[in-house]
């Protein structure tokens, strides 16, 4: 079976989603490309500036991908089979994730670009808000954790390929340092040389691509530099990352952010249209590289990684459904929007286009057989040999489109990262009251350094193995992630509910909210309990601080509901700004 039998028709249903869905909910929620934004009305060209959609798309698109719907497809599909992990990126991206998003980046709009947090505020209590932000810290923590340990990985070791070579990833941590630089210079020029975007995106997405292929010319190898062993490089790595994470989240956006994002946006444009285009030239082959051989179904209960119900719905959030999407919806993005109307392609279809980064991801566990040893690889090595695979189909050589590969999970990261930090500073400036730089400099410091602790402790597993720190709170983290958007959900339902009143908010808002948070909290439960028993079924006190982490989650997210249960049952709150949602036809103020 070919692979162009499951791509080509994800992307007609993605496309068709985008095209009726998307007009639903515009109409739903009452776009108006006449109203000022917040980005307008509040510029500082600091934090709140109006972009050109173009470019806020690619930002966003960039930001909110990340590695997620690589690592969670992989995994999901390699569990539990390719099917399942294909039917919840569908239907999770156009019905729940995209609606997600979606509705956080309009409600933040609605309330002069503020957190979704605040939103919670405004239409629940001040308890509500204080718990959220908590919830939103710890998940945040979690996922720079995940994501600066696996990043760090690619920067350490050889990888081997089918073919005698091998890519080295020095050459990869060479490639991503020179990327560094390449977006900050390009926010210069386009800053005070009056470089406009599409010029200065033909002049950088080709040196960014130099950068990957000199980078294996050129390797920094730290292991080798330092003469440490590539564990203790991976560790010093890891320290560097979160050293950038400090700095990056305190530059204006125009220096690092959006030009970053704008490329890394062009990243996952080219290595969608490269797989396509593999996958379309190899469908010629009748035994070749674009034929499905991985399972469809393997199991309902895959050891370690659980059950398919609900386990499937964690281990693939970004690229279905992601919590973390709502705070760069309404941290980084709302701040940016300069129409309404651009919520639409921004806020949906960038949720879309992700759930084709999965189905791609996917393509690359599609294509080994069931006993190949390279599905007991890294979720990034994995994606790296699928897409070099799918390029060399193109005449591109294996060494570059693994580079490549790994080059572009890299500058997802990176994205992520900082945005991570970025956000976390807000939160904590927010609950401590300190503003200014000492506040900024103690909420990035406080984001940043949290992590490390975890990064940087030995990280055993429940017969005392040593595994990697991604591997081991992928599972927490995509359960907070998940729960967070649950949380997300629940808070945009109560607002549309106290200022509208209407029935189609049950339906649209209300079912994902109830499905994410049993689906979640599921798993958060089964992943946690169990820790605090014994082989023989006596009560322990765990060492590891994960399912602590999950207890106090939990706990957080049962008070959360039953404050909306409350907010729910109270009378209507009148409007709250001039952004909350009028009556179809009345006049807007």
């Amino acid at each position: 079976m070919s692979l162009l039998a499951v791509l080509l028709p994800s992307a007609a249903v993605l496309a068709v989603a985008y095209v009726v869905y998307g007009r639903i909910l515009a109409r739903l929620f009452r776009l108006d490309p006449t109203v000022p934004t917040p980005a307008v009305e509040l510029r500082d060209d600091v934090d709140y500036e109006p972009i050109p959609p173009q470019l806020l798309l690619g930002q966003h698109f960039s930001a909110i991908a990340a590695a997620g719907p690589i690592v969670g497809p992989i995994l999901a599909g390699v569990a539990f089979g390719w099917l399942p992990a294909l039917l919840w990126i569908l239907g999770g991206s156009i019905l729940v994730g995209g609606v997600h998003d979606f509705s956080a980046l309009v409600a933040s709009i609605r309330h002069r670009a503020r957190s979704i947090a605040e939103v919670v505020r405004d239409h629940m209590s001040r308890r509500s808000y204080v718990l959220f932000l908590a919830f939103v810290w710890i998940a945040l923590v979690y996922i720079v954790v995940a994501f600066t340990d696996i990043t760090a990985a690619s920067f350490v070791g050889v990888q081997a390929l089918e073919n005698g070579e091998t890519v080295s990833g020095g050459g990869i941590a060479t490639s991503s340092l020179l990327y560094l630089v390449l977006p900050v210079v390009m926010g210069l020029c386009m800053r005070y040389g009056r470089l406009p975007l599409w010029p200065a995106t033909a002049v950088f997405l080709p040196l960014v691509g130099l950068a990957i292929w000199g980078g294996q010319r050129i390797p920094f190898d730290l292991a080798a530099l330092l003469g440490v062993a590539p564990l203790t490089a991976q560790k010093i790595w890891c320290v560097a990352l979160l050293g950038y994470c400090l700095g990056a989240a305190m530059v204006p956006m125009w220096m690092l952010l959006q030009p970053r994002g704008h490329l890394g946006g062009c990243f996952l444009y080219v290595a969608l249209v490269g797989a396509a285009v593999g996958l379309v030239a190899g469908d010629r082959l009748v035994a070749g590289d674009a034929c499905i051989r991985y399972p469809a179904f393997t199991t309902w209960q895959a050891g370690k990684a659980g059950a398919l119900v609900p386990m499937l719905f964690i281990t693939i959030a970004c690229g279905a459904c992601s919590g973390f999407h709502s705070l760069i919806a309404s941290g980084t993005t709302s701040k940016q929007l300069r129409r309404e109307t651009d919520a639409r392609p921004i806020g949906y279809g960038t949720m879309l286009l992700e759930a084709m980064v999965a189905v791609v991801s996917l393509c690359c566990v599609m294509v080994l057989a069931a006993d190949d040893p390279r599905t007991k690889q890294p979720p990034n090595f994995v994606y790296a040999l699928g897409m070099g695979r799918f390029l060399e189909i193109l005449g591109v050589p294996a060494t570059v489109g693994v580079s490549f590969a790994l080059m572009a999970f890299t500058t997802f990261v990176y994205d992520t990262l900082d945005v991570c930090t970025r956000l976390g500073r807000y939160i904590v400036q927010e609950l401590t009251g300190l503003k200014g730089r000492v506040g900024g400099w103690l909420g990035t410091g406080l984001t940043a350094g949290v992590p490390l602790v975890f990064l940087l402790r030995p990280n055993l597993d429940a017969d005392g193995n040593p595994v990697p720190a991604w591997k081991m709170f992928w599972s927490l983290f995509g359960a907070s992630n998940q729960l967070l958007a649950a949380l997300t959900l629940l808070g945009v339902t109560v607002w549309l509910w106290r200022t509208r009143r209407e029935a189609w908010i049950w339906l649209v808002t209300g079912v994902p909210t109830a499905f994410m948070y049993a689906m979640s909290t599921w798993a958060l439960a089964a992943m946690t309990l169990p820790r605090f028993r014994s082989p023989t079924g006596e009560f322990v006190v765990p060492q590891d601080p994960v399912p602590w982490a999950g207890v106090v989650l939990l706990g957080l997210a049962a008070v959360m509901l039953v404050e909306a249960i409350r907010a729910v049952a109270a009378p209507p709150s009148a409007p709250s700004t001039p952004r909350a949602m009028p009556a179809l036809g009345a006049a807007r103020p």
